[in-house]
């Protein structure tokens, strides 16, 4: 009797059906599909608006500067106190050096001089700023 039994337990299991696993995997597959770009948000700054409507180049770097008063390189955060030895590395070697400033419009007009201030002293010649357009009435 307990051969039998031992039988019966190995035909069992090789027997899993495996259709709930996969119906299972498909599902959380398509949740992540949908959600992962919801997750990839940007760096979330309140622009100021101006008349003026100005694209950066392709050529220059982006700082964004947060309403925390964190400082992102592109799209890395740097400390204010290395900000000039990072901006010297990025533009070793390079002719045109160009910084568009994102700040967002909570921050404080001195703490955007001292960011530009830095920028300057790191060798860069030109700054520009990155504005939302007013929206036209």
């Amino acid at each position: 009797m307990k051969v039998h039994t031992a039988q019966r337990l190995t035909s069992n299991l090789a027997e899993i059906n495996i259709t709930p696993l996969v119906d299972v995997m498909l599902v959380l597959l398509i949740i992540f599909m949908v959600t992962a770009p919801m997750m990839q948000s940007g760096i979330s700054v309140k622009l100021p608006s101006a008349e003026s409507r100005n694209n950066p180049s392709q050529e220059g770097l982006v700082l964004t500067l947060t309403k925390d008063r964190y400082i992102y390189m592109n799209d890395q955060i740097v400390n204010l106190y290395f900000l000039e030895s990072r901006l010297k590395d990025f533009f070793f070697n390079r002719e045109k050096k160009v910084v568009f400033l994102k700040a967002d419009k909570s921050l404080t007009y001195g703490y955007i001089i001292e960011v530009m201030d830095i920028i300057k002293i790191a060798g860069v010649d030109t700054v520009g700023m990155i504005v939302e357009p007013k929206p036209r009435q």
